[in-house]
């Protein structure tokens, strides 16, 4: 890895001391109930408290954050959030799970921030593959809900297989490892990565390894999925041309949606398709099947740089230098500093 693909994940997946003095609001959670602290996120979350530190540890636990400010800061990616439900899992009531309801960590609040820790969610995707069993294999790691605008997330490692993680307001996700196959980075938010390492997992027996972004951007909003200087790699065994930058979804077939994302001045490795973009179906209106192009949607790129920078095209659209110049920080977050 480069220089560049090591920023924000040296100094901020660094150990940082879990136990120390804490301020009114602040808790640490320990796995191992040292004294002062408590042992689980979901007890400090129930305490009230604003600033949770995380001890090194893996907590096996299903979060939803639900109060405003709230502040999860990790001692690095020795602590680890890790839960393994998935969309096709069945509830005591017979229905399924669904993506949204698989997520290790729901936030359904504005303003809360995470640092320094890994958020998994840790179903068996390879062996559900391997057994045709993958029906239903959509796990989330970190699902940020409508009612959850301003999240930032900040040196964090999120791994998952397939819907890793699921944006729909307004976020800033800077210096973050974000680890994944298929759709791995999707919804209708409004968000900035800011030097990320996205990384495509290797699957066994599989040609084709997935796609990273599917932006669900309601055309209304200028911005979507907007990835600034962030490197664009994969695990070994991921074969060359095997990946797709995205495709736009438009969920549940809402003629309102067309995806928007764009790659600015990142380095890609060799597993990126030379197309760059595909397409994703969906039922239209009437109930027919559809397909939504990457020509139809707002699919872009500035700058791409390594052996995955491929020529432009029909389906590789790329910004000229003025266009490039709106895909900034302020204007992606609409105003919110």
């Amino acid at each position: 890895m480069d220089r560049r693909g090591l920023l924000g994940l040296g100094a901020g997946l660094a150990m940082q001391p879990a136990v120390a003095r804490t301020a009114p609001g602040e808790v640490v959670v320990d796995p191992r109930r040292a004294p002062g602290t408590v042992g689980t996120i979901a007890e400090a979350l129930a305490g009230g408290a604003t600033v949770i530190r995380l001890a090194p540890g893996t907590f096996v636990e299903k979060l939803t954050i639900a109060t405003r400010g709230v502040t999860v800061i990790g001692s690095g990616p020795a602590s680890v959030v890790s839960y393994g439900a998935y969309a096709g899992l069945r509830k005591a009531d017979g229905s399924n799970t669904g993506t949204s309801g698989s997520a290790t960590i729901t936030v359904a609040a504005p303003d809360v921030t995470f640092r320094n820790l890994t958020i998994r969610n840790s179903y068996d995707y390879i062996g559900a593959k391997r057994d045709n069993a993958g029906n239903g294999a959509q796990a989330v790691a970190l699902l940020i809900g409508r009612e959850a605008d301003r999240c930032t997330v900040e040196d964090c490692a999120l791994e998952g297989y397939q819907d890793t993680l699921y944006i729909q307001p307004r976020a800033r996700i800077t210096g973050c490892r974000i680890v994944g196959g298929v759709d791995f980075i999707f919804g209708g938010g409004a968000v900035w990565f800011d030097r990320c390492s996205i990384v495509t997992r290797f699957v066994p027996n599989t040609d084709s390894l997935g796609y990273i972004a599917a932006p669900s951007t309601p055309a209304a909003q200028e911005f979507g999925l907007v990835f600034s200087h962030c490197r664009i790699g994969r695990e070994p065994g991921v074969p060359d041309h095997s990946v797709w930058l995205g495709r736009p979804w438009r969920a549940g077939g809402n003629m309102s949606l067309l995806g928007q994302a764009a790659f600015l001045n990142c380095w890609m490795d060799g597993h990126i398709r030379h197309e760059g973009w595909t397409w994703m179906g969906y039922k239209g209106p009437e109930g027919d099947q559809r397909k939504l192009t990457p020509e139809e949607a707002r699919m872009f790129e500035f700058g791409s740089a390594g052996p995955g920078a491929g020529p432009v095209s029909a389906t590789r659209k790329a910004l000229d230098a003025a266009s490039a110049k709106r895909f900034t920080r302020a204007n992606v977050l609409g105003g919110w500093r």
